[in-house]
């Protein structure tokens, strides 16, 4: 029953941070449309930035069914059912100026996954089989973005996902009790996004498609991958990204700050000789 609640709070905690995530990037896109001012003009005369991201997805396996699943062997299974289940992500954001329209991104990742496959047999019956997992991940992506237009400019990234695991349940059961599978992974990264320019930082709302290329069942298989001849991973997510500004733009509102006070105390002591 606590594994039960555990999985549902967690799926809850997923759908909640993508339903805040949007919401965010909704009410900040009406923001920077309503700013009529250019922010960070000098954003591109610094080659790299830094920065953290924030995001929810949603998961599933592919599979392929092996000869075997038509052998008498497996006569009782009617099908296997992959189930779409949520997550979260978090990770930080290294960007890198290439050319004009081009970046080289690096996004060293924490990504908490489950993932199911649903056992449906011919007399009605099924067993579920869930596997979540913390991954380590590193996006290698491209970013080509358009010319900027105000405080937006659109963009799109691409490259590979390699990634692995460092934790998950079932780690202690048993091999012939569990849906055995490898422990890294690599993936095509496909997505596009929208950055929007703020005084002293970019904010980009983003969605990207993630395609596992590797097989992940494990050799030798047991009851669980022996009717699968292939299992691949896929996963949608929306991802809020925030970047740092140049160094001149804050140090430019440091000394706009200092201006300001320095004048208003040459005031004060004027009024103070005035007075005298």
């Amino acid at each position: 029953m606590q594994t039960i609640n555990a999985r549902h709070k967690f799926n809850l905690l997923g759908r909640k941070i993508t339903f805040v995530v949007v919401l965010l990037c909704l009410s900040i896109y009406s923001f920077g449309q309503n700013n009529p001012t250019d922010n960070l003009i000098n954003y591109e005369d610094q080659w790299i930035h830094f920065g953290f991201l924030l995001g929810g997805h949603s998961s599933k396996y592919v599979i392929k069914y092996s000869d075997a699943f038509t052998t008498p062997a497996l006569d009782t299974v009617h099908s296997i059912v992959p189930g779409n289940l949520g997550g979260f992500k978090l990770g930080f954001i290294i960007n890198m100026k290439v050319a004009q329209y081009l970046e080289f991104r690096m996004l060293p990742t924490v990504g908490f996954y489950e993932n199911d496959l649903t056992y449906r047999f011919t007399d009605g019956s099924f067993l579920r089989e869930l596997k979540d997992a913390t991954m380590i991940e590193l996006p290698l992506l491209f970013k080509y973005k358009s010319a900027r237009r105000g405080n937006l400019a659109m963009y799109m990234v691409f490259g590979v996902n390699p990634s692995l695991e460092a934790s998950g349940r079932g780690d202690e059961r048993e091999i012939n009790e569990t849906l055995e599978l490898k422990n890294w992974n690599v993936a095509v990264d496909v997505g596009v996004g929208l950055d929007i320019f703020y005084p002293f930082f970019k904010f980009s709302p983003e969605i990207r498609y993630s395609y596992g290329l590797r097989n992940m069942l494990n050799t030798p298989g047991n009851d669980f991958n022996v009717g699968l001849a292939r299992l691949t991973t896929q996963n949608l997510g929306i991802f809020i990204t925030f970047e740092s500004g140049p160094q001149s733009e804050r140090k430019l509102g440091k000394k706009r700050k200092g201006v300001g006070s320095d004048s208003s105390g040459v005031k004060n002591r004027q009024k103070k000789r005035l007075k005298q």
